[in-house]
């Protein structure tokens, strides 16, 4: 299954690495490293996600405040948003 990032999720993704890489060397590694692995489990069971608005489920990271909210479209998992999950919730929707 291939992976896509809208640009907006893009940039969230961006923003938090160089956040937690500001507040400690190594930090924002461990944290893609997180978000890898959840976007592992979501190209496994695509499906196992919590569905949070119609076509969209969202995977939790678990060692950081983040989720992945995604969509399928066909055989590529669609990355909507980077979403802190301590910030303004369903600010994504439009996308």
């Amino acid at each position: 299954m291939n992976i896509r990032f809208l640009d907006p999720a893009r940039n969230e993704l961006d923003d938090a690495f160089n956040w937690y890489e500001m507040e400690q060397s190594g930090l924002g590694r461990r944290f893609l490293a997180e978000v890898q692995s959840a976007l592992k489990r979501i190209t496994v069971f695509p499906d196992s996600c919590a569905v949070i608005a119609p076509g969209l489920r969202r995977c939790m990271t678990r060692k950081f405040p983040y989720s992945l909210v995604y969509g399928i479209e066909k055989d590529t998992v669609v990355v909507v948003a980077v979403a802190h999950m301590h910030r303004t919730p369903l600010y994504w929707l439009g996308r």
